[in-house]
């Protein structure tokens, strides 16, 4: 891509009335625009990194045998009045809306009763068991505070993963694949050392729940860590006994701090499923209610939470895992001398090589374009000016660690 060409635009500045570390950064860095409070729209350079985290996501679902589907966002109340949760008094983010011809509908902020009254239709028998059934959707919660960018949003994509299983045993044996397909998704976006798998509150579902939770001054939630054990526990089960006999933690080894919530996995067991009617026929013939969790990663959120921990004071810092691209080539050149035509040819040889390349060939000044190309946070930055052309070797510098190298064109091609 070359910047020239490129829908994005940086600004010295953020939004006056956007407090978030992480949507000032996006915003300055031209990756998302602003509509209100709690709402963004993600341009070109903030789409590619927001489909890298999606992508990543999606190999770890599908590697432990998740099933794609995309459901709808307009919600049928019926479902959600069996359940209990239609009452705003019970879940008090709605969005509802009313049809012309009568009736109301509500936008989905969860996809649990949806999916169960579909399952009904698919599942009857054990030998329809288990489904592991997963969508990239987007949700909508009427948030009474929307001030953490697009870490807490009104509107927003939520990976949302459900299993139907036979039992609790089996049950249990994919919600340990599940926590492991979750610590490999951190780790490759970049943040798995910070990030601990924390016991939670389960709510009206089980007894407790796991949630991600990544260490950062940043974060809502304040958690109780134990470094040695990778594990941690959530303030608001600090004092719960029943956590520490699940886990085998104890308080005198925990170490309190802040943190940013990036995933969660629940058992739901079958509240769901007797109230809807979702059930199958064992060997023997008897009906059984089928057995659920659920498992939430929002991905927006989780590219949040990379710039909460990763920017520093010149800009945000990808990871090249989820980085737009892998490398920005910057001529110093002007249009036609030799710097520049230098800089279109090694542009040209990573395009044919496959290199996902942003190409700042505007007609610019060299000490804006550094300036930008920190704050837009491409792993690996080429300089091609007077020097390259003098000696055929490039400057690469390193955007997380500053670190410079000089490589020649053919040692480019060979990596």
């Amino acid at each position: 891509m070359r910047q020239s060409k490129l829908f994005t635009r940086t600004r010295r500045e953020a939004p006056s009335d956007e407090v978030a570390k992480n949507a000032q950064l996006l915003v300055r860095a031209g990756y998302i625009h602003k509509e209100m409070a709690g709402v963004y729209d993600y341009l070109p350079l903030g789409l590619r990194t927001l489909n890298k985290i999606i992508g990543i996501i999606r190999e770890e679902m599908q590697a432990i045998g998740g099933e794609e589907v995309f459901l709808s966002a307009l919600q049928n109340p019926e479902p959600w009045k069996k359940s209990g949760r239609w009452d705003d008094k019970v879940i008090d983010v709605w969005f509802k809306t009313q049809l012309k011809n009568g009736g109301e509908l509500g936008l989905g902020n969860t996809h649990e009763e949806a999916l169960t009254a579909l399952m009904t239709e698919h599942i009857s028998s054990y030998k329809d068991l288990p489904r592991y059934v997963y969508q990239f959707q987007n949700k909508f919660r009427n948030e009474t505070r929307a001030k953490s960018g697009i870490m807490r949003a009104r509107e927003f994509i939520m990976k949302d993963l459900y299993s139907f299983s036979a039992d609790a045993a089996s049950h249990d044996a994919f919600y340990e694949n599940v926590a492991v397909a979750y610590e490999n998704i951190f780790k490759r976006v970049g943040i798995g050392a910070q990030t601990y798998r924390t016991f939670a509150s389960g709510g009206s579902f089980s007894k407790y729940s796991h949630e991600y939770q990544t260490v950062c001054d940043a974060g809502e939630d304040v958690i109780y860590i134990d470094a040695a054990k990778r594990l941690a526990v959530n303030k608001e089960v600090y004092d719960d006994q029943e956590v520490y006999a699940a886990s085998g933690l104890t308080k005198e080894n925990l170490t309190e701090a802040k943190a940013i919530e990036v995933g969660n996995i629940f058992t739901l067991g079958t509240r769901f499923s007797e109230v809807l009617g979702l059930s199958y026929k064992g060997a023997e013939g008897k009906p059984k209610p089928i057995f659920m969790g659920s498992y939430g990663i929002g991905p927006g959120r989780l590219m949040g939470t990379i710039v909460e921990l990763l920017s520093d004071e010149k800009g945000l810092v990808w990871p090249e895992s989820v980085a737009p691209f892998a490398v920005h080539l910057v001529s110093l050149g002007k249009s036609g001398d030799d710097a520049s035509q230098l800089a279109d040819a090694l542009y040209e040889d990573f395009v044919k090589a496959g290199v996902e390349v942003l190409y700042d060939d505007r007609d610019t000044s060299a000490g804006q374009k550094f300036a930008e190309s920190d704050l837009i946070g491409i792993p690996k930055r080429i300089v091609v000016g007077r020097d390259a052309v003098a000696t055929g070797t490039f400057e690469v510098v390193d955007r997380a660690t500053s670190a410079v190298v000089k490589k020649t064109r053919v040692e480019f091609l060979a990596q």
